[in-house]
């Protein structure tokens, strides 16, 4: 008598029996293994979770800040995960950051105003409110062009005032140290406002304006960015870090994104020129941080 087989019953545990059979490895492992990539999924969908909760503050933050942020996250969720394994994970996902270049010039130094000499080359910043840097890029919406105007604590890399607005008129760049100046703690006399050429920051009515609330004037000299790395650097992590860099609906929503950028920045961002503290913790100690420059040094021929 011939017993015919029931293929339909046989067919799928034959097909699991042929895949564990056929790479060298036991019933038992092989669920393990199974078991094993179930977990590491749950965890990693968990990681990715966390990361678009930074994210969602701070869109920018690139890989090495974000295993930084979330030490703590994977002790509390029982993850292991080193920098090589997570630059894996956001890989796979997509959730690398994208670089844009600059393309929208700010800057007209072609004018006659007297420009001042450059106050910080060989200075060394040894504390908060000891220099101040300031330049002005654009913000692009839905009605045109908007100008952003930073102040920033070259010691502590605090942002200490901005304006937005749609025009670059001097009183943009005057709103926004006097922001800067309101924003002070340690009421230094002094302080050096380090800016480049552009007419706005050149011009009679924010030279004196400047020197009026006891700032002394610095401008940069050559076309180098790295005259004025501080600040260049600063506008950057706001527009792509920040959202910024996208066209926004208005001005005044740009207004209200910058402000909330802002604050964000200052208190949650770290920065590794900071030793990955943030500009207000640093700018509270005053001093107790060692200061990094962007400065380009140049290379000596022996």
């Amino acid at each position: 008598m011939v017993i015919k087989r029931d293929s339909e019953k046989e067919k799928k545990a034959f097909r699991i029996r042929w895949v564990y059979e056929s790479i060298g490895i036991s019933k038992q492992a092989y669920y393990q293994r199974i078991k094993s990539d179930k977990i590491q999924q749950i965890k990693n969908d968990k990681v990715v979770e966390l990361v678009m909760e930074i994210r969602k503050r701070m869109p920018g933050t690139g890989t090495r800040k974000l295993l930084d942020h979330l030490k703590e996250k994977f002790v509390q969720n029982n993850i292991k995960m080193g920098r090589d394994a997570l630059f894996d994970l956001l890989r796979s996902r997509g959730l690398f950051i994208k670089r844009t270049k600059r393309f929208h010039i700010t800057t007209d130094s072609k004018h006659y105003f007297y420009k001042s000499p450059n106050l910080l080359y060989n200075l060394t910043i040894t504390h908060a409110e000891q220099v101040f840097v300031s330049d002005i890029t654009y913000i692009k919406t839905d009605e045109g062009h908007c100008y952003l105007a930073l102040v920033t604590d070259a010691y502590s890399r605090k942002i200490m005032g901005w304006s937005l607005e749609n025009n670059m008129r001097v009183e943009m760049v005057k709103n926004a140290l006097f922001m800067a100046h309101k924003n002070c703690i340690f009421k230094h006399r002094n302080i050096i406002h380090h800016s480049d050429r552009g007419i706005q920051y050149c011009c009679p009515d924010h030279s004196e304006f400047a020197e009026n609330k006891g700032f002394i004037l610095s401008t940069t000299q050559q076309y180098d960015p790295y005259e004025n790395a501080i600040a260049e650097r600063i506008n950057g992590i706001l527009k792509y870090e920040f959202g910024l860099k996208k066209t926004i609906k208005s001005l005044a929503v740009a207004q209200a994104m910058t402000k909330e950028a802002v604050a964000i920045y200052n208190n949650e961002r770290t920065h590794w020129s900071l030793d990955l503290k943030t500009p207000q913790s640093v700018h509270l100690q005053y001093n107790k941080q060692k200061n990094k420059s962007y400065k380009k040094e140049k290379k000596v021929a022996v």
